[in-house]
C-alpha cells in the first residue's frame, strides 16, 4: 500500500488528501471473516509511509512513479490510496514498461479525457486522456458525466464506454466489461464511481451512480477471470469529518477485492 496524501489540482470540494490515512484508520475495524468465501483470507498486506508529494503536479507525479516502480521490480502489486485521480499516472508509467499489453480497468462517474484543465494537462480531469496518450488500452465503466470535448473525442477514437445508465441494475454488463479486458490489468477506483447515496464523499459528486453492489459483483468476475491485476488504486474520497460509513466503504471494498485476487 502506497498512501499518497495529495490534491495539488483538485477542481470542487477538497479533502481528498486526508483520504489515505481515514481508508487505513477504517481498515481497522473491517471484520477479517468474509462471510461469503467462509473464512479469513490471508492477505499478504504491507505499507510504507505516506508519500511526500510537492504541490506541482509533474513533480508530484514523478515520485508517485517511482514509488510504484520499486514495488513493481520487488515483484509485489502496488496498491495506491490517494488522492486526488492525477495520481494513477504516475503509477500506469513504471507497470506500461513492465506489462506492455497492459490495460486499465477505469471505474468513475467523469470521462477523465480532457487535454487540459485549469492549465494543466496533469489535471485529474486529464487523466485518462494521458494515459490514452500512452497506448494503453481503457475500460472505462461508470462514466456519467463528461464535457463536449471529451464526448467528441470519445466519437473520434471510437472509445467504447460502459456508461452508468446502460449498465446500472442491468444483467450481461459484468461479462461483457471482462471479455475486453487484455491479460494484464491496472485497476484505478475512482470512488465517484459509486451513487451519491452511497458515496457522499467525493470532490465531485455525480448522481445516477452505480451501487457498491455492482463493484462486488465487477470484482468477482475479474478475479474469477484469472487475469492478472498488477496494480490498482482507490482514489477521490474526500473522508467528512465524523462520518464514518464512506471510509469503511472503502476499506471494505478493498478488503473483499484483495481477497478475491490472492485467495
Amino acid at each position: 500500500m502506497i498512501p499518497a496524501p495529495y490534491e495539488g489540482t483538485v477542481s470542487y470540494g477538497r479533502g481528498a488528501a486526508a483520504a489515505p490515512r481515514a481508508i487505513l484508520e477504517a481498515s481497522w475495524q473491517v471484520e477479517l471473516f468474509d462471510q461469503e468465501l467462509g473464512r479469513e483470507p490471508k492477505l499478504a498486506l504491507s505499507s510504507i509511509p505516506p508519500l511526500s508529494l510537492p504541490r506541482a503536479p509533474a513533480q508530484a507525479l514523478a515520485r508517485v512513479e517511482k514509488a510504484v516502480s520499486k514495488i513493481l521490480r520487488q515483484g509485489k502489486r502496488p496498491l495506491l490510496l490517494g488522492g486526488e485521480h492525477s495520481l494513477s499516472l504516475g503509477a500506469l508509467r513504471p507497470a506500461q514498461r513492465l506489462f506492455p499489453r497492459l490495460t486499465v480497468l477505469q471505474l468513475d462517474a467523469h470521462a477523465d479525457l480532457r487535454d487540459q484543465w485549469e492549465g494543466t494537462p496533469f489535471s485529474h480531469a486529464c487523466v485518462m486522456r494521458r494515459a490514452a496518450e500512452m497506448g494503453l488500452h481503457i475500460v472505462p465503466v461508470g462514466i456519467r458525466s463528461l464535457s463536449l470535448e471529451e464526448s467528441q473525442w470519445i466519437k473520434r477514437h471510437r472509445q467504447k464506454v460502459f456508461w452508468a445508465e446502460e449498465i446500472r441494475g442491468k444483467a450481461g454488463w459484468v461479462r461483457e466489461v471482462i471479455r475486453r479486458l487484455g491479460p494484464e490489468v491496472y485497476l484505478t477506483i475512482d470512488i465517484d464511481v459509486l451513487d451519491p447515496s452511497e458515496m457522499p464523499a467525493t470532490g465531485t459528486p455525480e448522481p445516477a451512480g452505480l451501487s457498491f453492489h455492482d463493484l462486488l459483483a465487477l470484482f468477482r468476475a475479474l478475479a474469477a477471470s484469472r487475469k492478472k491485476v498488477v496494480g490498482l488504486d482507490l482514489v477521490e474520497l474526500a473522508p467528512i469529518p465524523r462520518l464514518h460509513a464512506p471510509d469503511f466503504l472503502c476499506a471494505r471494498l478493498l478488503y473483499f477485492l484483495l481477497a478475491r485476487l490472492d485467495p
